[in-house]
Parts: structure tokens; sequence; C-alpha cells
């Protein structure tokens, strides 16, 4: 999926799914909360708007969070205020709540209880009717994220542990979380039932990991212990591990978009390399969608994998057609005259030397609003390609996300309104080829039960009234 962000005036334009949110903690570290930003920067792919870091010696707790990247975020001296032997951390990018720094993670609270931090990846889907609710009986919230209502529930709970009252506030919300919170003596690991969103777990030497994606566990040359499953609860503590599952059992529901272009090629989801599924994907494209030509490209990075493997399977030789600069920050200013289609080209660059009176197949991982897709068609066509044939490694997208995705409305999704041969003329392709739902799934290598796939069939196996669901709109920029 290619996504490009410019700013001219106020505008911020999107056109594409943008990732949702990166988690880590760590357990007995001296140095928890550098080897937590570390663990952040592997995992920065999936959320570049804020980062944070709670932290804790069993004491005192410490948090700094800001809006930006972690290289921008924690320098040394932030780092060192921040000391203690535990931590968790949180790259964001806003899929419920406004992109300012009150919704920023770990959100972080004084209950009856003691201090607690906590970090989510996903969105609860009753979110709003649950605040409604406890605006009501009192509560006062400090962010408009769908997070803090966790922390609410927390602290209205009945018992005498943690143990007890986080079930008891977990069973009132419904969606997606895969949760890290920080209390004085442990670090909790939660993921819901149906396990939308990853959740691993890691040890380096007597230390005990917890991220969102293995890459992070590699980075700090971790061993992957198991994925934290479905359902489960595990508390961290001096005593060791301790899990429970106190949920009802539900079907599973492991979002696929996490595969096709979320989660990064280097990471192990779900028991499978995410490049290996990738290039799998892009040989099953090549069986199903065939095309005459001379190069493959893909549209990097996303479209790598599955550009890689469309090119074994078909044998048409693969090829870098265009280069991405990897320097581009989130917002750059755009010149009223002069240059065309620069929210591309700042980011894209065509090869001439590859392209010229070739026919091109160029793999990318989806359409969504296709505004990107048409330009990268015209630029391959200014670079002298003779033909361009589209190929993306997902099924036409139908549905917007409500489990833990930021994507477009969808009236915005050029795919709910427009057949494949229009979606084609509009991208001035001369040929278009989605992989099918059914060759998608197959190509994971998993049971294809296991998988949530409502952006491309609308089948939101996880109820709610989706007139009451919000979502931000491609034209509205985040407030």
């Amino acid at each position: 999926m290619s996504d490009i962000w410019s700013k001219g005036g106020e505008a911020l334009l999107r056109d594409g799914f943008h990732d949702e949110c990166g988690i880590f903690g760590i357990w007995n570290h001296p140095e928890a909360a550098n080897l937590t930003s570390l663990g952040l920067y592997a995992l920065q792919h999936r959320g570049q708007e804020s980062a944070g870091i709670a932290a804790t010696d069993g004491q005192a707790f410490h948090v700094e969070k800001a809006m930006g990247w972690v290289a921008d975020v924690f320098g040394r001296e932030r780092l060192r205020r921040l000391p203690g032997t535990r931590a968790i951390g949180h790259v964001r990018y806003s899929t419920a709540g406004t992109s300012t720094l009150k919704n920023a993670q770990p959100i972080t609270a004084t209950t009856g209880r003691g201090p607690v931090a906590l970090a989510h990846n996903g969105n609860l889907v009753n979110a709003e009717a649950l605040r409604a609710e406890l605006e009501q009986g009192g509560a006062v919230f400090q962010s408009n994220s769908d997070t803090e209502v966790i922390l609410h529930l927390l602290a209205r709970a009945s018992g005498a542990s943690l143990e007890e009252q986080l079930p008891q506030a977990l069973a009132r919300v419904a969606g997606a979380y895969s949760l890290l919170m920080l209390t004085p003596d442990a670090v909790v690991a939660v993921r819901d039932p149906n396990g939308f969103r990853p959740l691993s777990l890691g040890k380096l030497g007597d230390t005990w990991i917890v991220a969102s994606e293995t890459c992070a566990l590699d980075l700090l040359e971790a061993t992957f212990v198991r994925d934290i499953e479905p359902g489960e609860v595990l508390f961290i503590n001096e005593q060791g591990l301790r899990s429970f599952k106190p949920f009802p059992p539900k079907e599973r529901l492991q979002c696929v978009f996490e595969y096709v272009y979320f989660s990064r090629p280097d990471s192990l989801l779900w028991g499978r390399n995410v490049l290996g599924v990738r290039k799998a994907l892009g040989h099953q494209l090549a069986r199903e969608q065939p095309a005459e030509a001379d190069i493959v490209i893909p549209v990097p990075d996303s479209g790598m994998g599955a550009a890689l493997g469309f090119s074994e399977e078909s044998g048409i030789s693969f090829q870098v057609g265009l280069i991405r600069n990897h320097y581009v920050g989130r917002t750059f200013i755009e010149p009223r005259q002069g240059i065309r289609h620069f929210g591309v080209k700042v980011k894209l660059n065509p090869v001439r030397e590859t392209l010229d009176g070739r026919r091109v197949v160029v793999v990318d991982d989806s359409i969504v609003r296709g505004t990107t897709s048409r330009k990268i068609v015209k630029m391959l066509r200014n670079a002298g390609a003779r033909e361009v044939h589209v190929r993306i490694s997902s099924p036409p997208i139908h549905w917007p996300c409500y489990y833990g995705i930021d994507t477009p409305t969808r009236k915005e999704l050029i795919a709910s309104s427009h057949q494949v041969e229009e979606i084609r003329r509009y991208l001035e392709a001369d040929s278009l080829g989605y992989l099918s739902l059914d060759g998608m799934l197959k190509s994971t290598g998993a049971n294809p039960g296991h998988f949530c796939h409502a952006c491309f069939t609308g089948d939101y196996r996880v109820g709610f009234e989706r007139e009451a669901m919000p979502q931000l709109s491609l034209f509205d920029p985040p407030t």
C-alpha cells in the first residue's frame, strides 16, 4: 500500500490504510527504558505520531511521551529521566481519538490500588457507549482515546487483586486489544479473545520481553518464546510468569492485513515469516492474474515481497523500477505551482533506465482510494514504460476497518463503488488484477477460518452498530 503524506496549507491527505500502534514491555533489566526505546525503533512502522515510555523501579513511576518519531522523542537526557528495571512503551497512530499529545500513550493513572500505566494496540468498538455510561457515573476523562475507558473500568472493578479486577474490567469491552500494563510490581500482557492483533513473548537472559512483533526481539538479540494466545492474561513479576484465560473462548479472528502489509517482513507472525507469506501471495497472484510483460517491479517497500513471488512464479525478471526516499517525514510543504504529483514524487522516483521501452508489471499490496496508484502509473509512463500492468496482492477493499486500523470511510474506498474495469480506467493502466480472497487466505498457510477479512467482505464478526462508529475522513485533517 502506497502511503503518501503531504501538507499544503492546512490539508493533510492520505491515500491508504495506515499503521495502527506498536507496544513493547520489559521486566527485570537495569536499562529497561533504553531497551524499550530500542524496541520501539523496531516497531516504528506501526505508528509515527507519538512515542512514550513508562518505567518504574517498583516505587516511583516515571513517564515520558511526546509527539513525533522515537528518534525525535527519546534522546539521552529523556531516557535518563526513566530509571527502573521494568518499563512499557508505545508508538501510536490514532485509530480512536485525535492526534494530540493528550492521547499519546502509555496512559497513566493513580487508582486506589496504586499507579498504573497502559499501552494499547487495537480499537474498542463499544468505547463510545462505555464512555457515556462512565461519564454519567461521574468519571472525568483526560483524553478522547478509547484506551482510557479501560483504565476507568479497572478503577471501578471490585476484587482484592489486579488478577481479579482486570478480567472484570475487560469483560465489559468489545473489539480488538493487545495490551501492556505496568504496575509497581508487575508487567501484564493481554490479548483479546479473538486475537485480532499480534503480541509476542521473548526472553533475554533473565529478562522477559513482550512486543507487538518479533523484529523487536531480534534487535535486542532476545529469544522468541511464543505468541501470547487469544484471551490470555499473562502476569510477569518477581515470582515469574503466571498465565490464565479468564474469558469464554471465541473464534480466532487474526487480522490478515498484518500479513499483507502491516507487519515488518522480518517478523515471525502466528508461526510464519511475514516475507515468506508475502512471496506466497505474489506466487498466487501470478497464477491468478498473469501478465505478458518484460519486468516485474514493486511499489516500495510494501510491494517488495509479493513482487518477488510474482517474478519467481511467472519467470518475468524482477527489477527495481521505483526508488523510495526513506528520509521523508510525515509532513512537508508542497509548492503551490510548478511540480505535478509532488506528494508522490517526494517519496518515489522512477528509474528511467529500467523502465524505458519495457512492459511493466507493478505490484502493490492494496489500492485504497486509488489516487496514489493513478499517479504511480502516470509516473511510470512518463519514465518510458511502454505498458503498465497493475497487480495487487490482496482483494478489492470494500469496507473500512473498525478493529484498530485507521481507514477511509466507505464512500472513499474506490472499490466500494467501482468495478475492477472502472478502477483500471481510472488508474490509466493497461490491465489491473487483484488476488482473490480464497487465494489470499490460502497463501497464509494457516486455517482460512482463523482470519478477520471484514475490510474485503464486510463480514464483521464482532458486532456493533456501524453508524455509531466514528472514523477519520481522508479529506479531514486530524486535530
